[in-house]
């Protein structure tokens, strides 16, 4: 972290100091954490009011770590009726962002560096991941822990640099209009990449065509020394060109895209290996082809790969070096398709982190990839939130493109699944191929009694659903079982979901 003074501090973001004498203000923190269990000595606690906590009472313990000084939103005493050391503002939230854009000023100040930032409906935590494994073969790169990507993830990613820090990656989500052009005002990109829009927040956003403009704040934050990395593929991606000023790059699986001139980073003759990972020949600017098979799972990530390639070649990563890391990179985060092969012979995939109907669709289309008519598939949804109107009718589809894609076994988890398991019902999922429970522990105990070898179970839905959860423990469910693609948990907190002192995420499903 950029270091700072509590008087800078207060300086910044307009705020009182309280509980420092006369020599206080020369405090100094060199880090930052808005979790308690997070502080090391020497750090600045983050006491925002969270959805299901408050920070602020955890500001005792922050101190006990180490903590220096507590950025509050209103004064919290100790033991001994003292003010712990703080700079009191008016909204938490909105100082980290003061902060915020005084480090990325500074570390511009500094030396040579490159912020990028990522945005879509699906697939930024995958994309960014993919790009720092290959920009760390650069110079030192700092990127999102987990899915840091809102208006306070995207300050604690900032935090984590320093001044050697070469690229800082930066994922951007957004609830409603004028998120990602806050967050873009924050970070100043000098690329952005928008690797698609869908349907979910359609109802928070009051349509997709609302979601395609909040995208698009990207772009438009670019100055014209920047660079946009276009999805050709996507046609309100697209349209998008027209909203910035910067240099245009473009990927695609298309042979038959052609841009005016500017860059295209191509997927050719795209398809899965039998095991269902990504395999094409990738094609650069400067003529070269490289052919890539991914450890990732599932076509969709074709997406995320060229979009990685594409920024990686925007900054000078030698093709070559691009292909052979993304031949090498499994998922790095948590619950994105995440895959386990018990040793009973049961296969899992996890990827209930988040949910809409493309991705849905995208995880449905390889699960029935991996039957291929020869393993029983099922799969455990629960449901797609913040769909707004269209809630009803695209789980009334979904239901009916599991059955479209002869998935074996469909269990819908959850009251507001009603429609799901209708919309199967009605498509001609007859008997016990389609089942509606009320809450995971029912799904749970049904796939503990009829899971047999060589089943293929994919869990599915969005963050607040929780079915992240059951799929962990389905997947353990053997005591030897052993993952093969995908991190573990590492502990506590990452199995039981968010920290007790403050969400760093924002909303679950931030888009």
């Amino acid at each position: 972290m950029i270091e700072f003074s509590a008087a800078e501090i207060a300086a910044l973001t307009g705020g009182v100091l309280v509980g420092i004498d006369q020599h206080g203000p020369a405090i100094t923190v060199t880090s930052a954490a808005t979790d308690s269990r997070e502080c090391t000595p020497g750090s600045l606690f983050v006491a925002k009011p969270g959805e299901e906590s408050d920070g602020h009472l955890f500001v005792g313990a922050a101190f006990e770590r180490g903590a220096l000084l507590t950025l509050a939103e209103r004064e919290v005493a100790a033991a001994d009726g003292a003010p712990f050391p703080a700079v009191v503002v008016p909204d938490a939230v909105l100082a980290m962002g003061a902060l915020t854009a005084e480090s990325v000023r500074r570390l511009r100040a500094a030396g040579d560096i490159t912020v990028i930032g990522i945005t879509g409906s699906a697939g930024k935590t995958t994309t960014k991941d993919l790009l720092a494994g290959i920009l760390a073969t650069m110079g030192p790169t700092v990127a999102p822990r987990g899915s840091y990507n809102g208006e306070v993830g995207v300050p604690l990613t900032v935090f984590e640099a320093d001044l050697d820090t070469r690229f800082l990656v930066i994922e951007m989500g957004a609830t409603k209009p004028g998120h990602i052009a806050y967050l873009a005002s924050l970070v100043q990109p000098d690329i952005g990449v928008v690797l698609g829009v869908g349907s979910a927040h359609a109802g928070e956003f009051g349509g997709v065509e609302n979601i395609a403009k909040a995208k698009g704040e990207l772009f438009e934050a670019l100055t014209a020394q920047g660079t946009a990395i276009i999805n050709a593929d996507d046609e309100r991606v697209l349209a998008m060109q027209t909203r910035t000023p910067a240099r245009r790059a473009f990927f695609t699986s298309s042979d038959d895209f052609a841009s005016d001139g500017s860059t295209v980073v191509r997927a050719r003759n795209s398809t899965t290996t039998p095991e269902g990972n990504p395999s094409f020949t990738l094609q650069f600017p400067d003529g070269s082809e490289h052919d890539v098979v991914s450890p990732l799972l599932g076509l969709h990530h074709t997406t995320n790969l060229l979009a990685a390639a594409a920024v990686a070649f925007a900054v000078g990563c030698a093709p070559e070096a691009i292909a052979s890391s993304l031949r090498t990179q499994a998922a790095a985060s948590r619950w994105r398709m995440e895959r386990t092969e018990r040793t009973d012979g049961v296969t899992v995939i996890n990827d209930a982190y988040n949910a809409n109907p493309e991705s849905m669709r995208a995880a449905l289309r390889t699960l029935a990839e991996l039957g291929g008519g020869r393993r029983r598939t099922w799969a455990v949804l629960g449901e797609m939130l913040e769909l707004g109107d269209r809630s009803v009718e695209e789980h009334d589809l979904l239901g009916r493109v599991v059955v479209r894609l002869n998935i074996s076994k469909l269990i819908c988890v959850g009251p507001n699944t009603r429609a799901l398991f209708n919309g199967a019902v009605l498509e001609g999922s007859w008997g016990s191929e389609a089942v509606h429970v009320d809450d995971a522990d029912a799904a749970e105990r049904m796939l503990a009694a009829e899971l047999e070898p060589r089943d293929i179970v994919l869990f599915k839905s969005s963050n607040g659903a929780g079915l992240r959860f059951l799929g962990d423990r389905i997947a353990h469910a053997v005591a030897d079982a052993s993952v093969s693609a995908g991190p573990a948990a590492t502990d506590e907190r990452d199995a039981a979901g968010a920290t007790a002192d403050a969400n760093p995420f924002g909303k679950a499903d931030q888009q």
